[in-house]
């Protein structure tokens, strides 16, 4: 017997800048390996965990766009990541999820954890790492 999803709120982290009532769809490039087109959208119930995405996805896109993070509202079926979920985490400690069906944006907010110039540097280090070896695989 398979366990409820959550309910929200949902966040996702970009660096789109993107209006409420826009929908985020799958078929993009990953941030993380550009040379994969996405089957996926993906978003979490933990606004600082979209916000570490989005502070990443700002870093890999060259530090001049701004990080950004949308509350969004699946609009149809979604499943844990499993990019994170069992495979690098038991369970979903980071409550991750994606769906083949759009999210829909219904507003953003601007306060979430910020990284620190310290921690920027150890997630640079860590992509760099991950993006050079089979470690850095997406489940797609």
């Amino acid at each position: 017997m398979s366990r409820p999803l959550e309910e929200g709120p949902f966040f996702h982290g970009t660096v789109a800048d993107l209006k409420v009532g826009e929908l985020l769809t799958a078929g993009n490039r990953s941030n993380y390996r550009p040379e994969i087109v996405m089957n996926h959208i993906y978003f979490t119930a933990l606004a600082d965990g979209a916000g570490l995405a989005a502070e990443i996805a700002a870093e890999l896109a060259g530090g001049a766009v701004t990080p950004r993070v949308y509350v969004v509202e699946p609009t149809g079926a979604f499943e844990d990541d499993p990019n994170v979920t069992d495979k690098k985490f038991p369970g979903n400690p980071t409550r991750s999820y994606r769906s083949r069906h759009p999210l829909l944006i219904c507003g953003e907010i601007t306060e979430w954890a910020r990284l620190t110039p310290e921690q920027l540097q150890t997630w640079r280090e860590r992509l760099s790492g991950l993006l050079s070896s089979e470690r850095g695989e997406i489940i797609n």
